[in-house]
């Protein structure tokens, strides 16, 4: 019999597309458009998130700089969209210019740590030995890592109406540099702890689509975002958002009385709590 390779010997390897900012004011223009500091770590691939003005995501962003300019892969979320977002609000004092889309080659372990590998690949250079060792993940292997892992990268995650506290992405949002896109939004949830739902994953020996209402005790208590129905055994796994006042649960109901346990994601980052008056 096969055996399924472990997930830390697995790669997810795609191409994913790529706005290139040239120009000596990137770093100061990205700063005002997205929720990182940009200003640490430009030697590395720092991620941050595309807000609206109210705080909701939009876009999940790896961002690398270089000394001309630089390179916002749209990791998740529709890339036309950031790309008129940032045309629309580039000015010539901005000292920038958005450059054609182009595709780029992604790599990383699927690993349960947050020190997963990552790096940017030439497509005409030959692959690392070592990265050429790790097979490619099926889309079986690479969905049930993201719903593992908590990766707000589904449709029902960048619904348009979730914000970064919610999808377990404080990590990627800063509360100290200054304005940006979403900002004033933001620091309202950090303050005053207003986060409604948190995202949970979630397992069940019934089917179940997203969408699905779940309850507890009778009362409303969630919404499924993402489905993976299991490969080999009954049931399905995924994702949903609970609401604030059942965090506390381990299980929730479906509609017909489907039983779903609930997990705290792996590499889900709590939303920052209030300071006390």
């Amino acid at each position: 019999m096969n055996k399924t390779p472990s997930l830390t010997t697995l790669r997810w390897d795609a191409e994913f597309p790529v706005l290139r900012l040239e120009g000596s004011g990137a770093e100061s223009f990205l700063q005002g458009q997205t929720s990182a500091d940009l200003s640490k770590h430009k030697d590395e691939l720092i991620h941050s998130c595309w807000l609206t003005a109210s705080g909701r995501l939009r876009a999940l962003l790896e961002i690398r700089f270089d000394e001309s300019g630089a390179d916002v892969m749209v990791l998740a979320g529709d890339a036309n969209s950031v790309q008129q977002g940032f045309d629309q609000v580039i000015f010539p004092a901005d000292r920038v210019r958005l450059l054609s889309r182009q595709p780029q080659r992604r790599l990383q372990t699927l690993s349960d740590q947050e020190s997963s590998e990552v790096i940017w690949h030439d497509t005409t250079a030959a692959l690392p030995e070592l990265w050429e060792q790790r097979p490619i993940a099926d889309a079986d292997a690479l969905e049930r890592w993201r719903l593992q892992q908590g990766w707000p990268g589904g449709d029902g995650e960048l619904s348009g109406e979730t914000n970064p506290f919610e999808l377990g992405l404080s990590h990627w949002v800063s509360l100290s540099k200054g304005c940006y896109l979403g900002q004033e939004t933001m620091a309202k949830l950090a303050s005053k702890g207003g986060v409604k739902q948190q995202l949970r994953t979630w397992s069940s020996t019934s089917p179940l689509v997203q969408g699905t209402l779940l309850q507890r005790d009778g009362a409303r208590a969630g919404l499924i975002t993402s489905v993976l129905p299991n490969r080999d055994s009954p049931g399905c796994i995924g994702l949903a958002l609970v609401r604030r006042q059942h965090l506390d649960a381990t299980s929730l109901q479906g509609p017909t009385g489907e039983e779903l346990i609930l997990q705290r994601p792996s590499g889900f980052q709590d939303p920052p709590q209030p300071v006390a008056s």
